[in-house]
């Protein structure tokens, strides 16, 4: 791994071994009084160190995705218990909206759910923003209907263009398959900002940002969970965890890519079975506020070590434990 400064300091009690935590610890606290509250003993691989955190202050600003949003929420929340003197926002403007602060330097940390465009990299370019793209999880996008829906329980990719596709002229839902009930047909959907919004119009309808218009839009995926929660012959689709959060307010609809319906649940979303909505999830760090902002870097640093247990908290499915650690490494080579 990279050697460069965390903002952490760590003292390992080797020949003080015999004298105690009640021994060391006034000694490092003669060194810095100011964090005597924060040192804690800890055991790590047979040995006992002492840990005293380096004094933080300042912010850390993150907008963007809203289905990352719930992820780097919980982050912030849990680094905010440690570092009581650095306030960390989390807006949600979608993945594009993000962007478009990011590259004017507005923001330290964009919440992205597709990878960045090329249109956005060049943007960033001209303002002379470089920045590190960082896997954080995986998702799958969720189709969902009203729970009083009592006929649908899968739908094929093509039923999903055939609705969604930007000329579709299906507005009940008889005219989606034969069997199903003459019942108005009401969409519910990202907005145009979001990275779901453009994943999903991508690998459903086969071009990016391909969709019908007339359907009820929002960067805010709780309005959509609303929208489908009170309106019977709804329909949509978001980020996971905003299922996983109201199971008692939305039905889940298998997708058939081909193989047979499935639906996406941590195991399918995983092993790519949930295809093709599965898909990671990104954070993307300024490069020049890791440098020059170390609660920046200790927060990157924290939403990949203990991030990932707070993951599936979220509704979210983690990465294999050994790709947070090479995301890491690619952290320390940026700004080395």
């Amino acid at each position: 791994m990279s050697q460069f400064k965390f903002s952490r300091r760590r003292f390992v009690v080797g020949s003080f071994a015999a004298l105690g935590a009640s021994a060391v610890l006034p000694l490092l606290a003669a060194c810095q009084p100011q964090a005597v509250e924060k040192m804690v003993e800890v055991e790590k691989e047979g040995t006992r160190v002492v840990e005293m955190p380096m004094e933080l202050r300042g912010d850390v600003k993150i907008d963007g995705s809203s289905t990352v949003f719930p992820i780097s929420e919980a982050v912030a929340e849990e680094f905010m218990k440690i570092h009581k003197d650095v306030r960390v926002t989390v807006g949600v403007s979608g993945t594009g909206g993000g962007f478009k602060k990011f590259c004017l330097g507005e923001i330290d940390i964009s919440d992205a759910s597709r990878r960045v465009k090329d249109k956005e990299r060049d943007s960033c370019a001209e303002k002379d923003i470089q920045f590190i793209e960082l896997p954080v999880a995986f998702d799958g996008l969720s189709v969902t209907v009203n729970p009083e829906n009592d006929f649908v329980e899968h739908l094929t990719v093509e039923e999903l263009s055939e609705i969604w596709k930007p000329e579709s002229e299906i507005h009940n839902w008889k005219d989606v398959r034969s069997g199903f009930p003459d019942l108005a047909l009401k969409l519910y959907g990202p907005g145009t900002d979001s990275g779901t919004f453009d994943y999903f119009t991508d690998e459903i309808n086969g071009e990016e940002g391909a969709s019908r218009p007339d359907y009820t839009a929002s960067e805010d995926d709780n309005v959509l969970v609303k929208g489908i929660a009170g309106d019977k012959g709804s329909l949509g689709y978001f980020g996971y965890a905003y299922y996983i959060e109201n199971t008692d307010k939305l039905k889940l609809v298998a997708i058939d890519g081909g193989d047979g319906p499935v639906l996406p649940t941590p195991e399918t979303i995983n092993n790519g079975k949930y295809a093709p909505l599965s898909r990671p999830i990104f954070i993307y760090v300024s490069i020049s506020s890791l440098i020059n902002k170390p609660q920046v870097l200790e927060f990157v640093k924290f939403y990949l070590t203990e991030g990932p247990a707070l993951v599936p908290e979220v509704g979210y499915i983690q990465l294999p434990d050994e790709d947070y650690a090479e995301i890491w490494e690619k952290v320390g080579a940026a700004i080395k």
